[in-house]
């Protein structure tokens, strides 16, 4: 498996694993906020939010997103665009008694709205070295290089 390949496949591991991002529109002088991203196994060019229509969000556009791994062993910063996503069948498979917790109409909600990621372009660093990292690390030694292998700028 090629580095890229490797390191794609860590994030789409680690973002099932811990699926909370930093979500914020391009351009807006808004802060990022945390979602929860919805995962579809298959659809590994976009995912989910759910969300209320007065969400700063949901006006969608050009938006980037952050995640930190739970292990802090990787990062990445993915740049994509938000749509509502009106498809019925998506907004039923994901809903959940954890998201219902949220909207007190249910899925009926009035204010309830779901917004579709569609992913460009993410930049992903992995943060786990090797033991002889760790060792050169700890005596001072330089860990660049092998860091530098654990980045890569794909689109996703």
């Amino acid at each position: 498996m090629s580095n890229e390949a490797d390191i794609r496949h860590r994030f789409w591991t680690e973002l099932s694993q811990s699926p909370f991002l930093m979500v914020g529109l391009r351009g807006s002088p808004d802060h990022s906020m945390p979602m929860t991203a919805q995962l579809d196994p298959g659809a590994n060019h976009c995912f989910w939010f759910y969300t209320t229509r007065e969400n700063r969000l949901a006006r969608g556009g050009p938006a980037m997103a952050q995640f930190a791994g739970k292990g802090h062993f990787l990062f990445a910063c993915i740049d994509g665009t938000l749509v509502e996503e009106t498809d019925p069948a998506v907004i039923d498979r994901y809903w959940t008694h954890d998201v219902a917790s949220w909207y007190p109409g249910g899925r009926q909600d009035p204010h309830l709205t779901m917004l579709r990621f569609d992913l460009g372009r993410a930049e992903i660093w992995r943060a786990d070295m090797s033991l002889g990292g760790m060792f050169r690390q700890m005596f001072g030694g330089d860990v660049r290089e092998e860091m530098r292998s654990k980045h890569v700028e794909v689109t996703l």
